[in-house]
């Protein structure tokens, strides 16, 4: 297989374009670094298309040593005829070749092993002769078979023996099962019956039956959870004579042989003994892992919208981790995330102090300042909400605004290895309080310390494949921190561990070295820490930051290879690098224009869209790009959903997209759905293409369900 090429073709690229970034992979570069800086070489593509990319290349490429396995597996057999060579070489997915391979697989003792070690396959063969005439009947030579020591104790023996070995090969036929596959794929039916006399969330499903085409994603996860719960019994069905006579059209070539009626029998019972058992395992699992690959674009997608939510800069935080019986804790930590002090109250039931409770909030708010209080959408978050909006009307000197903060993986930061290394005095629930401070501060920062798995922006992730779902995801905490850059200096290592080049023993290593020699005044110095040779420092310099450090370009995304092309830059049109710290080049990108972009990008000696990003990162030296995101929806009293009237507008913050809608945080502990049907007045495939995590948006209550606390909500009509 021409990987290059397939490559092109799937992903709609230029072949040298695929060839010059495969030739970067190959090299040890990491994909933030080519996304970032290789664009001439790649053709500018971004980081999404590039892990794509990459997974692909791998999956092909191992799809070509399982291709030489094969070849190599059946060559010992002294099996292997150009016919075989060709099917592998053509074969474009594993299941192709794992169906080649299927009749020379070594295999446990069946029914036609039996019949082969009994000496029948030559009366097999005759058979599938399909001779118009057999002189002697076929039934007279089968009594040639007739062997009592090989046990065959008749001609009818003999013959069934024979079908056995039949239905087998027919069922091991790479041709036939890929027809039958892609038959069942296009014509059959899922289905599901209720397998307990319970009621339970599945009820649903407890008589549920959709063409496969027709089958969305999440139908089949909750399938799958349902089947796995013991609550529901799950199967493909599919009409039976129309799959057999579409096999037998295959198998039989001549419909006025003898020995036709028989081999019809043979073919039913290769279809419903071998071959539908066989891919009615197969298409379920296809169909799960397809069904897994579309919930985790939607997981991706979400994890990286939720990961760039716009900071809360320069605000001081109250971090509040609502609880019942053991209180509820809380922690103040400053504009830079130092906790300044932590308290224990108890507005809830059972004790409900809520005097006492309210003067330890209302004298740490006074204390330190608190502009922000980050309330835990946990247990308790509905009553802590109330307290702490009543709590907020006695507060006159400033304002003090709340927010809901999804508590989400803060139990298991709390009670991690990381958490307890950070905070080694603090027990596991004032470290959710820091958390849930921090995570409205900084979310990327505080989250890089959980699972992503954790963060509970997906749908049936607990289903998933765990190790491709810590991959992608990943991958997705890795791209997201990589396009924001880490302050060097001030920088966690779990943050600093998804920097493009730097592993975690690199991460602790730099944490360790600014502990002992101080913080670093430039990128250069990064060399001096141990683990981070000239390769790690090529793919992690230009995502690392240094505010007030020796060199301004330090401060930006401009990487250390660029920085003579910068100065010629600054020198051609007669600029300082002190220009570049007092934001002194509002012409530049005029002057640049003027010149000609490309004709300044030859004379400098780099490309256009290294020139482009240049001129985009002097303009800001130190940006983030987070804050051009929504900023968190602050509020500063509490409605209830009794409170909710069809046709009222509110403002939320949508908190999970997933296939069927999206959940939105309005302000009454729960959260209403959204259906896709009332995202907007068009037709649209997917949420996620006209909503993403932590957009803040206004929508009309459609309709509420005060016994089972459901909000229904609708766009339609609204701008």
């Amino acid at each position: 297989m021409d990987i290059i090429k397939t490559l092109a073709q799937e992903l709609k690229l230029k072949p040298d374009q695929v060839e010059k970034t495969v030739a970067l992979i190959d090299e040890g570069n990491t994909i933030p670094f080519i996304a970032r800086y290789r664009k001439e070489v790649t053709g500018s593509l971004d980081d999404t298309t590039l892990r794509t990319l990459f997974d692909r290349l791998t999956y092909l490429r191992n799809m070509d040593k399982r291709r030489e396995e094969i070849a190599a597996l059946i060559e010992a057999q002294e099996k292997l005829t150009p016919e075989i060579s060709l099917a592998l070489s053509n074969a474009t997915t594993l299941v192709e070749l794992e169906d080649i391979y299927r009749p020379f697989r070594p295999k446990r003792t069946t029914r036609a092993s039996i019949a082969r070690g009994k000496g029948l396959a030559p009366l097999a063969e005759l058979i599938l002769e399909q001779r118009d005439v057999y002189d002697p009947a076929i039934e007279v030579a089968a009594e040639s078979y007739i062997d009592e020591e090989k046990g065959v104790a008749s001609a009818e023996e003999a013959l069934a023996g024979a079908a056995d070995i039949i239905a087998e090969d027919i069922a091991n036929d790479a041709e036939h099962r890929k027809a039958l596959r892609a038959l069942i794929m296009r014509e059959g039916v899922l289905t599901a019956k209720q397998a307990k006399e319970e009621e339970s969330v599945y009820s649903d499903y407890y008589d549920f039956s959709e063409p496969i085409p027709r089958l969305k994603g999440h139908r089949i996860l909750a399938l799958h959870r349902g089947e796995t719960e013991e609550f529901l019994k799950v199967a493909v069905e599919m009409d039976e004579d129309k799959a057999k006579a579409a096999l037998g059209a295959r198998v039989i070539t001549n419909k006025k042989s003898p020995v036709t009626e028989r081999l019809v029998d043979i073919v039913a019972d290769a279809y419903d003994r071998l071959l539908f058992p066989s891919l009615e395992r197969e298409i379920r699992n296809d169909l799960f892992d397809n069904a897994c690959e579309g919930a985790l674009v939607v997981f991706s997608d979400n994890l990286r919208h939720l990961l760039m939510v716009a900071p809360i800069k320069g605000k001081t935080v109250l971090g509040y981790d609502p609880g019942f019986r053991t209180g509820c804790k809380l922690a103040v930590v400053d504009k830079t995330g130092k906790v300044l002090d932590t308290a224990v109250i108890y507005p809830t039931l059972p004790r409900q102090d809520i005097e006492r409770s309210r003067k330890t909030v209302l004298a740490l708010i006074d204390k330190y300042k608190v502009d922000v209080i980050a309330i835990g959408n946990g247990t308790a978050s509905r009553e802590s909400e109330a307290f702490i909006a009543d709590t907020l009307k006695y507060v006159t000197d400033r304002d003090v605004r709340y927010t809901i903060v999804s508590e989400a993986g803060a139990s298991v930061y709390s009670a991690s290895k990381l958490g307890a290394e950070e905070f080694p005095d603090f027990d596991v629930t004032e470290r959710s309080a820091v958390s849930i401070a921090r995570r409205l501060q900084d979310p990327l920062a505080e989250l890089v310390k959980i699972e992503p798995r954790a963060i509970g922006v997906g749908q049936y992730q607990h289903d998933m494949k765990q190790a491709r779902l810590t991959e992608a995801l990943g991958g997705v905490v890795e791209g997201c921190v990589n396009s924001v850059g880490v302050d060097v200096n001030t920088a966690s290592y779990s943050l600093l561990s998804y920097i493009a080049g730097i592993n975690a023993t690199a991460a602790k290593n730099i944490v360790a070295y600014r502990e002992a020699n101080g913080e670093f005044k430039t990128r250069a110095a990064i060399l001096k820490v141990p683990k981070i040779g000239a390769k790690a420092y090529e793919q992690c310099a230009g995502f690392l930051r240094i505010p007030g450090g020796n060199e301004i370009l330090d401060n930006t995304g401009v990487h250390p290879e660029s920085y003579p092309i910068v100065k010629a830059l600054l020198a051609k049109f007669k600029y300082t690098e002190a220009d570049v710290r007092d934001g002194n080049l509002t012409l530049l990108p005029y002057q640049v224009e003027k010149a000609g972009v490309e004709r300044l990008a030859t004379e400098l000696g780099c490309g256009v869209p290294t020139l482009t990003d240049i001129l985009s990162e002097l303009q800001k030296p130190g940006r983030d790009v987070r804050d051009e995101a929504p900023a968190p929806c602050l509020r500063k009293d509490v409605m209830d959903i009794k409170d909710l009237q069809p046709e009222m507008v509110v403002t939320g913050t949508v908190r999970n997209v997933v296939d069927f809608g999206a959940f939105v945080d309005i302000g009454v502990h729960h959260d209403g759905l959204l259906h896709i049907s009332e995202m907007c007045d068009r037709f649209i495939k997917h949420p996620s293409e006209v909503l993403a995590v932590g957009d803040v948006i206004e929508c009309r209550i459609k309709s509420v369900d005060l016994k089972k606390n459901r909000i229904a909500l609708t766009r339609k009509g609204m701008k």
